[in-house]
């Protein structure tokens, strides 16, 4: 693994990296058959590992943790910390989709609801035909070991689990070693792919304004949606400690 410096976020270690920065590095995981952990962390993220501490455990062991989500940069600017750019799950999955295109990668996809990922196959099999597919299996199952066997035998290049968080971070964490893979948790990335969601135009994604166009889409994310004032009176808490702490 490359180790590169990192700034810590509320308890959660991120990586001080760009994203070619990243998506080169891993690449070269994938080649190197390493086995490897991203997680790409929001503030709902940091906020629940703030508050759960085996889950912040998962996460800062993750092999690389990067900012998703504009919270995050935010976050790391008030603190005099900066990090150089978000560096989201969605674009660097289809960075990976497209790397694994290109080198004739195998790749396993776990997640999300009985339909869509019946819709999300032909689409992988269309826009990505060199892509071998090692498996897939949606998100709602009781018994893992049909999974495990089947990514066992598979040993693909690139699993992402879609189970949402933590579920997702959880799962990786507890059955990684069964292949040497990169394994990634993707959240709802695959109902975005299979057209079930939409994603925000980039006039939204480049003025910081994606949350805003997802809670127009579904209103019922605005519970999910008042982490990011919560997040940020920490932030402002943890700034003034620091200050405090170095007049002292």
């Amino acid at each position: 693994m490359k180790h590169f410096t990192k700034v810590n976020i509320l308890g959660i270690n991120f990586l001080n990296i760009t994203q070619q920065t990243f998506l080169n590095t891993l690449e070269q995981e994938i080649n190197l058959h390493h086995n490897c952990f991203v997680v790409t962390a929001n503030p709902e993220i940091v906020l629940l590992a703030r508050k759960n501490h085996r889950y912040q455990q998962i996460i800062n062991h993750a092999d690389y943790v990067t900012a998703d989500g504009i919270g995050i940069i935010k976050g790391a600017k008030i603190l005099n910390q900066p990090l150089p750019e978000r560096i989201t799950g969605y674009d660097t999955m289809l960075n990976l989709l497209d790397f694994a295109n290109r080198n004739h990668k195998k790749v396993y996809f776990l997640g999300a609801q009985p339909a869509v990922i019946k819709a999300l196959i032909p689409i992988i099999q269309q826009k990505y035909p060199q892509l071998i597919i090692a498996g897939f299996h949606d998100g709602y199952f009781k018994d893992p070991q049909p999974i495990l066997t089947e990514i066992k035998a598979a040993q693909p290049d690139i699993v992402f689990a879609a189970l949402g968080f933590p579920k997702q971070e959880y799962f990786i964490n507890q059955y990684r070693e069964i292949s040497n893979s990169l394994w990634m948790g993707v959240g709802g990335s695959f109902d975005v792919l299979a057209g079930k969601v939409k994603r925000a135009p980039q006039f939204w994604i480049k003025h910081h304004l994606e949350w805003l166009y997802r809670l127009i889409q579904e209103p019922s994310r605005f519970k999910r949606m008042l982490a990011l004032p919560k997040y940020l009176i920490l932030i402002y808490r943890e700034k003034f400690a620091r200050h405090k702490k170095r007049k002292a």
